[in-house]
């Protein structure tokens, strides 16, 4: 018996049979191939052994799509070696241009899986296609087009997990579990929060890194005008929050933050003095700053003057840059799950500064996953967590890439099992009863955990039924796994390298308008299913947003009228109100209470009149195509061209990789 078989035993909850698997020497090799007899000789109990079979099914259905991928990935490192070595210099291929390129030396591939690493697979795939792109020297369109194939191969294609929660929740702590690095993301008393988007991802060096990336000059500048603007107007207006009051800009806390008081003596112009910035000269310069260090703690106290609103009382800082900062992405080494997930700790709403708001939308639209982090204690009565999930979920849901959302409710280390599952319950209960959010998410799309990272981090008696860190750890397991970086790269390499050694035929090729022809009719037949379910669906909006318009019509002034001027509201409301959302696009938010859109006030009536049509138009759910999965069905058949047209084989190997890569 060995470690393998030891592992998954003990994983699956069955260590009560391990001694009987060892006495039949199981390995893993013997594993994967026992019958249902020897599974009834080892686990001679019925509940054991249904749970054993299931496991085991799982199993093998995991090895058998990595054996696949494998074997996918040998054979494509196989045939772009036989590509790369072929045949003629580059300067055959494009037009005689002069060039030194030469063929990479050849590593032998086998065709078995597991014969050589996929690191190194891709290693050698990339170092291959290096040196074929700086052969590429020609201005010719081939030449271009060929670079811009390569160069799209090193898109970095990502799971954006989305992390939000109020201040206090335990968002950063949560993380710091998550990646088990105590102390990486500073995480203090409840004055003192996350006030810029944190990107956690893993890197393949050895230091915790921390990239600083700033908004530009001109940015701040015009920021910093609009704060003093919105400073002179509350000493106007005796600081009395009427509902006008905009604090999404909240000039005392940004200006004071990187100025101390200084600022509000001085002028725009002298506060952009370059004095000002000598700690932060990548500022000046548009250029980021970069932090390593060998240990988690030790990076945090670099950058967390970076990414705070305030210090908590342990902390001597003197001044804060993260008004000036546009993003944080913090690299952590040794991480198996994190390749191609990214966690993103980001603030409930947008920002004033238009840069960073703009960041903020584009992250969580782009986030497969969101983390809706609530504290145990008030998991479904959480106003302000259901009012950021409801203000998200138009960007999340329609247009956005968001499959699944996760209530994460913290702090469950003095709770029991009744109290998880009644909690768990509440808040699903609560859910069902969001009906904006409902509008966009199904039930079946949003799952509840309960976790305490303080007990995970302390590594004492954790249990996985009240604290499932491990299970959002697994969550991100597979969502790492499923994207297969080798298999992506060495595919579209195979293609782009067959394509070029089809060019470098110099035989005629007697079938050639052959070829173009059928190809021209696949392509026209395919078009036309595609242009049919487009217009079907081009006439099924212009329907809804024609309803949506009549009543827009009818809306509209009694809307922007109780907004501007709200019944009860002062007089002066109006003019303040009004002020507020013409300096801050539209956005306005009170001292107490949640954000109000006035453009997505005004347009909800068009918006909801399509919202159905557009998640049927384009669904969320991978498994479910574009316009009912007309594009998934695009094909141009070019296996069976390959079988017909031997002389262009290349040529349509590399079509079809591209068709693969279709959205």
């Amino acid at each position: 018996m060995d470690e393998f078989v030891r592992s998954k035993l003990t994983k699956w909850k069955l260590k009560d049979w391990i001694e009987a698997f060892k006495a039949e020497e199981i390995d893993e090799e013997s594993l994967y191939h026992l019958d249902d007899q020897e599974i009834n000789q080892l686990i001679t109990k019925a509940g054991p052994r249904v749970k054993f079979k299931d496991k085991l099914k799982l199993l093998k259905e995991e090895r058998n799509t990595t054996q696949t991928q494998k074997e996918a990935v040998n054979t494509f490192g196989q045939d772009l070696a036989s590509i790369s070595e072929k045949g003629k210099r580059k300067s055959d291929l494009l037009q005689g241009e002069s060039s030194q390129w030469q063929p990479p030396p050849k590593r032998k591939y086998s065709c078995a899986a597991g014969s050589q690493s996929e690191t190194e697979i891709l290693s050698d795939v990339k170092d291959i296609m290096r040196r074929v792109s700086e052969g590429l020297h020609g201005r010719d369109k081939l030449s271009a087009f060929l670079k811009d194939k390569i160069k799209d191969l090193e898109t970095d294609k990502r799971h954006l997990v989305g992390v939000f929660g109020k201040t206090g929740a335990g968002k950063s702590s949560l993380i710091n579990a998550i990646i088990n690095k105590d102390g990486l993301l500073p995480s203090g008393s409840g004055r003192a929060c996350t006030s810029v988007i944190i990107k956690v991802e893993a890197t393949n060096e050895s230091k915790y890194e921390a990239h600083i990336e700033f908004i530009t000059k001109e940015d701040w500048e015009n920021e910093m005008q609009s704060l003093k603007q919105v400073a002179e107007d509350d000493v106007d207006d005796d600081d009395v929050d009427d509902g006008g009051n905009n604090v999404l800009l909240d000039p005392d806390g940004k200006l004071s933050a990187l100025y101390g008081e200084a600022w509000k003596e001085k002028s725009t112009l002298s506060l952009m003095d370059s004095r000002y910035f000598r700690d932060i000269p990548e500022f000046l310069k548009s250029k980021r700053k970069i932090f390593k260090s060998d240990s988690a703690e030790e990076l945090s106290k670099k950058f967390v003057k970076y990414t705070r609103s305030e210090s908590n009382e342990t902390e001597e800082v003197k001044r804060w840059y993260w008004p000036l900062v546009k993003c944080v992405t913090v690299k952590v080494p040794d991480n198996d799950f994190l390749d191609h997930v990214t966690l993103v700790d980001l603030p409930g709403n947008g920002d004033s500064n238009r840069s960073r708001d703009r960041m903020w939308t584009e992250f969580v639209a782009k986030c497969s996953t969101v983390w809706i982090v609530t504290e145990m204690t008030r998991a479904a009565s959480e106003k302000q967590a259901w009012d950021i999930l409801e203000g998200a979920s138009s960007l999340l849901g329609n247009g956005g890439e968001c499959q699944q959302i996760h209530f994460i409710c913290t702090k469950s280390d003095h709770e029991n099992p009744d109290d998880i599952n009644r909690i768990k319950n509440d808040v699903m209960k609560e859910f069902s009863q969001q009906k904006l959010i409902k509008n966009h998410f199904s039930e079946d799309s949003v799952q509840v955990f309960t976790v305490s990272s303080k007990e995970f981090l302390k590594g004492e008696n954790v249990n996985p039924d009240v604290n499932e860190i491990l299970k959002l750890k697994e969550i991100l397991k597979k969502l790492n796994d499923a994207h297969s970086e080798t298999l992506n790269y060495v595919s579209g390499a195979h293609g782009i390298l067959s394509l070029i050694q089809g060019a470098r035929k110099r035989e005629v090729i007697e079938q050639k308008n052959d070829v173009y022809a059928d190809l021209l009719e696949k392509l026209s037949i395919q078009l036309n299913k595609v242009e049919k379910a487009i217009e079907e669906k081009t006439k099924a909006f212009g329907q809804c947003l024609c309803e949506g318009v009549e009543k827009s019509l009818n809306l509209c002034k009694k809307k922007l009228k109780f907004f501007l001027h709200p019944i009860g509201a002062k007089d002066r409301t109006f003019h303040r109100t009004l002020k507020s959302v013409v300096r801050n696009d539209g956005i306005q938010k009170p001292k107490t209470g949640k954000p109000k859109n006035l453009n997505m006030i005004l347009a909800f009536s068009l918006t909801e009149s399509i919202d159905k049509e557009f998640r049927d138009t384009f669904p969320n759910d991978v498994k479910c195509g574009h316009f009912n999965g007309a594009i998934d069905a695009f094909s141009l058949g070019t296996d069976s061209l390959i079988e017909k047209y031997k002389d262009v084989e290349l040529q349509l190997k590399f079509l079809k990789t591209e068709v693969k890569e279709l959205p």
